[in-house]
């Protein structure tokens, strides 16, 4: 389930922030791989794969401008892939074939892991490039002791945004464990307002509270993705990993939810959670986006917390990372030396700044150096100070490949009181079977 605004979103459903793609541009002859040659009028010539769509190619287009200000003797050339499963295609296909360019950005974490990685991408480890990158970025792009690839953009969360003006009326704190979320939502239903916004027309809206609790399952059990992987770890009769379907249903079953959760989409929700007519609202923080188009003047009303589980000592943040930016191997001699500026360049306050000229940080960038504007929706810095009190776990794609296509279907019928949780979750086991076996993989 690849969360990445503007990027190559893998989880089906949950391209929310890209725009549509535009026509896929003619690739030039000069792109399809690099060699030594590439030297004009005394600079190096290097291209760049990245995204079709007009975000993708404007944010691009600001970090381009800013490197080669700041190298003059270096051109970057712009190529385009499509997005979704072709876009995956075309990345797997170029590098295989030794046709990749120079520079491509791709996802991070699980699917970074289907690319080769050791057969395919030129190690960084130990390289001026990677020198700014945090820790908690680096497992995403590494295979062993070798780093790949740099952060390309803002982590952001899964959890909930809530209404601060609504729990300030109400005297509310944040929750910090389960017990905690109910009874808040009690108050507010007792206030007459809707505790948990759900949005069912936007059918993956509905994967927060499994997907969002992947931190609460990793902090009972560090091995439980592992286990995943292989085949000896299962939601049902898991009493960890069961809780995120087990709370989609208490929800339901208290009637906490908005009464027309099933006919609205994620407009909607975010509309009543700006006039406080909802409380909260389960979802990915990087949708900040869409309440700053539909309600900016009540960014200031909103924030976001991680989905709590048992134990408040172990609170914290289900996190997606940002896709990074990659060197294939065969790029080489002096376009090598460049593409390795290109990425240090990205991977620093400067490259965070050109970032940020294009469109607004939804999380923090994982870059020794780089500080959120101090403009940023309250949501943002929600999220950035689990980051800074390193509070936060990896979602499960990027610990896992196993995903179902069929998630968001259970959790609509789960939310909506039609399949119990117990029998949804041993579904969802059902339909990653199928998927593993399709990836080949050991246990399957």
């Amino acid at each position: 389930m690849a969360l990445r605004p503007t990027r190559s979103w893998t989880l089906k459903g949950l391209a929310v922030l890209a725009l549509a793609p535009l026509a896929l541009t003619a690739c030039s002859a000069g792109s399809l791989g690099s060699s030594d040659a590439g030297n004009s009028a005394g600079g190096t010539t290097i291209t760049w794969l990245t995204g079709t769509d007009e975000a993708a190619q404007a944010t691009a287009k600001a970090v381009v401008a800013a490197f080669e200000d700041a190298n003059p003797d270096i051109t970057v050339k712009l190529d385009a892939r499509p997005a979704g499963a072709d876009g995956d295609n075309l990345v797997k296909t170029r590098l295989q074939t030794g046709t990749m360019p120079d520079v491509f950005d791709y996802n991070s974490g699980s699917l970074f892991q289907q690319i080769a990685p050791a057969n395919n991408l030129a190690p960084l480890t130990g390289d001026a490039s990677v020198g700014a990158v945090q820790e908690a970025f680096t497992p995403q792009v590494s295979v062993g002791k070798d780093v790949y690839g740099v952060p390309y953009g803002t982590a952001f969360g899964g959890g909930v945004m809530y209404n601060r003006a609504v729990f300030d009326k109400l005297g509310l704190q944040v929750p910090k464990t389960w017990a905690d979320f109910m009874a808040a939502s009690a108050t507010i239903k007792a206030a007459g307002i809707a505790p948990v916004i759900q949005t069912y027309q936007d059918t993956w809206t509905s994967q927060l509270f499994v997907l969002g609790d992947f931190h609460n399952v990793a902090a009972a059990d560090p091995q439980w993705a592992e286990n995943y992987t292989a085949n000896k770890a299962k939601y049902a009769g898991d009493p960890n990993a069961v809780k995120g379907f087990q709370h989609l249903q208490d929800v339901h079953d208290a009637g906490y939810e908005n009464a027309d959760f099933a006919s609205i989409k994620l407009e909607d929700g975010m509309r009543q959670l700006a006039d406080g007519t909802g409380a909260m609202y389960p979802i990915l923080s990087a949708n900040v986006s869409t309440l700053q188009s539909i309600a900016p003047d009540k960014l200031g009303d909103i924030g976001f917390f991680a989905l709590p589980g048992d134990d408040a000592a172990t609170n914290g943040l289900t996190a997606w990372y940002p896709n990074a930016v990659y060197v294939p191997k065969t790029t080489t001699g002096a376009k090598l030396d460049a593409a390795k500026k290109l990425l240090g360049f990205i991977a620093s306050p400067a490259g965070c700044d050109a970032l940020t000229s294009a469109s607004a940080p939804t999380g923090p960038y994982l870059v020794d150096g780089c500080e959120l504007p101090a403009d940023v929706p309250q949501v943002t810095k929600d999220v950035q100070a689990y980051f800074d009190a390193d509070a936060q776990s990896p979602a499960l794609e990027f610990l896992s490949p196993v995903k179902g296509p069929n998630l968001e279907q259970i959790t609509v019928e789960i939310g909506s009181g039609i399949r119990p949780a117990a029998d949804g979750a041993a579904l969802y086991d059902q339909d990653v079977e199928k998927q593993a076996q399709q990836l080949g993989l050991e246990g399957w």
